[in-house]
């Protein structure tokens, strides 16, 4: 037994529990790709019931702090949204400019004409030294300038400024000239794609849906990022619902010779008589109308463009002007086989002196119509009730 001396003085603590060591936070790396029931079980809420090994969980039906889908779609929405440089802030210009903004993408703008009070009410940078805004890096040069400026303002373009990757894409009405303009102006790593919405501000103002898009993937390189870049370009129309039509630029010409050409051509002709809205419009006429509304809105730029850049679109004019050649000839011969019937049947007195053949049948006509009886001279037709 130790002595009070000898023995060793004894101290007694009261025992506390260990404290649970707390985990640092795991890297956000780490959190963005864990599994949404990992997730869930990290933050149930108050109230909430947990058994473990095989019992069922219990939890009140709340929104979870993290929201996996929802984090992994803003994630996407967010790498989809491109800088876009406008060159040719126009009319149609300004008209892709308004949903490319609403979408969210950044936009850029420069144009020979000063536009930068429109655009800035777009959220767009107006830049009018080309050099500036090329210097700002675009994701995609956007060049939507008329067809027949399009070589001019493309030459302008100070391209060693740009990153030696980026997209070009032309949104011209004709697709062959340009595709051949860019592939002969453009470094070999610039990547190309070549398109035409076929709407314009007119045609299109109640939206895009079921409207056509076409495109041509001329040149696109096969790293995943340009893909997507691409990819993310094109994603702008098909969110707004348009026919997403891919198509080589050559077929699209032979094509747009008779569905774009041709409907400028017959407005434009509609467009010199004047037409205008009757008391007694048919649903064809009002139809006429619109159409010399939708194509005179255009600039006559864009109609020569039309002409000017498109192989194919002489030929449809010298078929449209055999066309209307015969609906004439047709006409004139069904007139001629009434006036031999009259002459030569026995059914009208023969011609006198003063009026012969085809000029006294349209002077009878035209005395019936104002409600003159002919002269005994100029016979009536047969058939045919003179006006009371």
């Amino acid at each position: 037994m130790l002595s009070s001396s000898t023995a060793p003085s004894l101290r007694l603590h009261h025992h506390q529990p260990a404290r649970p060591r707390r985990r640092p936070p795991a890297p956000a790396a780490y959190r963005q790709f864990q599994s949404p029931a990992a997730a869930s079980r990290r933050h149930l809420p108050a109230g909430a019931a947990v058994r473990a090994r095989g019992a069922t969980i219990r939890a009140i039906d709340a929104a979870q702090p993290f929201d996996y889908e929802s984090r992994a779609a803003g994630l996407l929405e967010e790498r989809q949204r491109l800088k876009i440089a406008i060159v040719g802030f126009g009319n149609f210009g300004q008209f892709l400019a308004r949903t490319f903004a609403r979408q969210g993408h950044t936009l850029l703008a420069h144009s020979r004409s000063d536009h930068s009070s429109l655009a800035a009410s777009l959220g767009a940078a107006y830049f009018q030294d080309p050099h500036d805004l090329c210097e700002c890096h675009p994701d995609v040069v956007l060049l939507a300038t008329s067809i027949l400026s399009a070589e001019a303002v493309l030459r302008s373009l100070p391209l060693h400024r740009l990153r030696r990757s980026t997209l070009f894409v032309d949104v011209l009405s004709v697709k062959e000239f340009p595709k051949n303009l860019l592939l002969t102006s453009l470094p070999e790593g610039f990547d190309i794609l070549c398109t035409h919405p076929m709407f314009g501000p007119e045609s299109a103002r109640d939206g895009w849906d079921g409207l056509p898009f076409v495109f041509d993937r001329v040149r696109v390189g096969d790293s995943p990022a340009r893909r997507a870049r691409a990819n993310a370009f094109l994603n702008i129309f098909e969110r707004e619902g348009c026919r997403m039509v891919e198509m080589c630029c050559a077929e699209h010409d032979a094509h747009a010779a008779e569905t774009q050409f041709l409907t400028h051509t017959v407005g434009r002709m509609l467009a010199t008589l004047e037409l205008s809205s009757t008391p007694i419009n048919t649903k064809g006429y009002e139809t006429l109308l619109r159409l010399v509304d939708n194509t005179c809105s255009d600039s006559f730029d864009l109609y020569n463009g039309l002409f000017m850049y498109n192989k194919n679109s002489t030929d449809l004019l010298n078929r449209l002007e055999s066309a209307m050649d015969s609906v004439k000839k047709r006409l004139f011969d069904g007139l001629h086989e009434v006036l031999r019937k009259q002459l030569f049947e026995g059914k009208a007195s023969p011609p006198n002196t003063a009026t012969t053949g085809h000029h006294a049948d349209v002077h009878r006509r035209q005395l019936l119509l104002e409600g003159k009886p002919p002269s005994p001279s100029v016979p009536t037709p047969n058939n045919v009730t003179v006006p009371k």
